[in-house]
């Protein structure tokens, strides 16, 4: 049997299309049941996967083989569900795409989401749109934030669409490079895509398609060339992001202020929370750690059952 190497760029359920080596999309479904590396989840295979596929007698692809993921982008499937939905795999970075207005994106979602990067040692870039919105106060905020992420070692970067604001450091930053965009409907991902890469034409307020079954609306990732060099993979605004495959010991290990730290604990399975002599605790009161960031780490730790 003749078989191909692809890489799957779209995933709506059932049906995957996968990117062949000689630039041709084919429909592919897998065959049978995949499992990897005991992961539970809903989804077998991600966008960002490199596959092995052959040609069924009806043309279709059918995909037999998953290559080892460099890594990979992992959530909740839902709250309720111990399952897993693995968003994308094999990024060279991941960019979060924030608003701190219409609407506002909390930092609980942000540090969950830069927790499960840093466990994949996957570069973030956390982008602060819709600058032309922000007024003094909210501006004031914003220098906050900038300042105590890019002190725990993130990049950030302040955009705006109508004033063009930053839009060609957003630009250099996704070229060539395989980038996963996150962040909440309404922060203005698209209409960013769009002013650095018009070709795209991307519909406003929604990049990839809505999939409904029943009561609940499910979200698949896509992953689209940029006309500049470089791939996006783009996943309609999600609400929550759970962590998972996290033990409590190990969660303060994935903040880079606190890990700077743990060292000098004076227990090895310190919690830092209110354990005596513990260094992040100190730090905290020195007002070295963001208390903010502090209690979304007690929030994440809270919710973990390891």
């Amino acid at each position: 049997m003749d078989y191909q190497k692809g890489v799957v760029v779209r995933s709506t359920g059932s049906w995957y299309m996968v990117l062949s080596e000689t630039g041709e999309k084919v429909d592919c479904k897998i065959k049978g049941r995949f499992r990897i590396k005991g992961i539970r989840a809903t989804n077998p295979v991600a966008v960002g996967d490199v596959v092995d596929f052959h040609l069924s007698v009806s043309g279709d692809g059918v995909i037999t083989r998953i290559h080892e993921r460099k890594n990979y982008i992992i959530r909740k499937a839902t709250n309720l569900s111990k399952a897993t939905h693995i968003i994308a795999s094999n990024l060279d970075q991941a960019i979060v795409i924030v608003s701190l207005v219409m609407p506002r994106t909390s930092t609980g979602f942000i540090d969950r989401f830069l927790v499960t990067a840093e466990a994949y040692h996957i570069p973030v870039f956390i982008i602060f749109n819709k600058y032309d919105l922000y007024d003094e106060k909210v501006k004031g905020q914003l220098d906050y934030y900038v300042d105590v992420y890019q002190g725990a070692g993130y990049n950030c970067l302040v955009t705006s669409v109508p004033d063009r604001l930053h839009l060609e450091d957003f630009r250099e930053i996704l070229h060539n490079r395989k980038s996963l965009l996150v962040g909440h409907s309404g922060v203005g991902k698209s209409a960013l895509i769009n002013a650095i890469d018009p070709k795209l034409n991307l519909k406003e307020g929604q990049i990839s398609e809505y999939h409904e079954k029943g009561k609940h609306t499910t979200t698949f990732a896509e992953m689209l060339e940029l006309g500049f060099g470089g791939y996006i993979i783009d996943t309609p605004g999600i609400k929550e992001f759970g962590l998972v495959e996290f033990e409590k010991e190990e969660l303060g290990q994935r903040f880079p202020e606190m890990r700077q730290r743990m060292h000098n604990c004076r227990f090895n399975d310190c919690l830092h929370v209110d354990e005596p002599g513990c260094a992040v605790l100190s730090a905290l009161e020195k007002g070295e750690i963001a208390e903010f960031r502090y209690l979304n780490y007690l929030n994440m730790l809270g919710n973990l059952t390891g």
